[in-house]
């Protein structure tokens, strides 16, 4: 049986677009390290669940691989980290801040 790597539940907010991620008080935040770290595949299925059912707020939730870091979890994936940093427009989105 394969190990379960552990996750975080992530998604789009249906208005702006921008990429959230579930925290373990049920808010959705733009910041990955507030994201609730899962490192147990049944309460990991059980969020992702709870997130494809707030259709109103978010569309094209799922499980990402993450790992622990100093801050909260970290993306373990290049896409994931490409997503942490929002629009490759510097006009828009996180990077904007960067200005």
């Amino acid at each position: 049986m394969a190990r379960f790597t552990p996750k975080v539940v992530t998604a789009n907010a249906l208005v702006e677009g921008d990429v959230v991620y579930l925290t373990a008080d049920n808010r959705w935040s733009r910041r990955h390290q507030e994201a609730e770290y899962l490192d147990d595949e049944a309460h990991a299925q059980l969020r992702l669940l709870y997130a494809m059912g707030q259709g109103k707020i978010v569309v094209g939730a799922y499980l990402a691989d993450a790992k622990p870091g100093p801050n909260g979890p970290e993306p373990a994936h290049f896409r994931e980290v490409f997503r942490t940093r929002g629009p490759s427009n510097y006009f828009l989105g996180k990077q904007a801040e960067l200005i």
